[in-house]
């Protein structure tokens, strides 16, 4: 398992990369791609619409299950990462060069979780 210390995390397993005050991206960590085996399936909210921070804002279907996206943010998508929409294996590939979505008028940030904390909280759940 990778984990980046350039990024935050949540434990809800999403990775957070800032790209300034209020703006982020937002991914699965290498934790949820290997949990979840080859992803087939992903749906991505609209651009506008409002995230709130622990709450569902997608999902993605793999092999095994659906599961939740969970926003580690409250704010509003600026964007959505299109290519995953045909091409959700992109995320297995590349867990942190694919980002799902942008969000925008960042006003909560979730329990984040530094590189350490997150390889401490999966090595927990095992």
């Amino acid at each position: 398992m990778t984990i980046q210390n350039d990024l935050l995390y949540s434990k809800s397993h999403e990775w957070i990369r800032f790209t300034g005050d209020n703006t982020a991206q937002i991914g699965l960590t290498d934790f949820a791609q290997d949990s979840l085996g080859s992803l087939v399936f992903i749906n991505l909210p609209e651009e506008g619409d409002a995230l709130s921070a622990g709450e569902s804002f997608g999902d993605v279907e793999s092999v095994k299950a659906v599961s939740d996206i969970i926003s580690p943010v409250s704010g509003t998508v600026a964007a959505i990462n299109t290519e995953l929409l045909d091409a959700p294996e992109k995320i297995n590939e590349d867990p942190y060069g694919t980002w799902l979505i942008e969000a925008g008028d960042i006003t909560d940030k979730d329990d984040l979780l530094s590189a350490a904390e997150y390889e401490a909280f999966c090595s927990e759940e095992g």
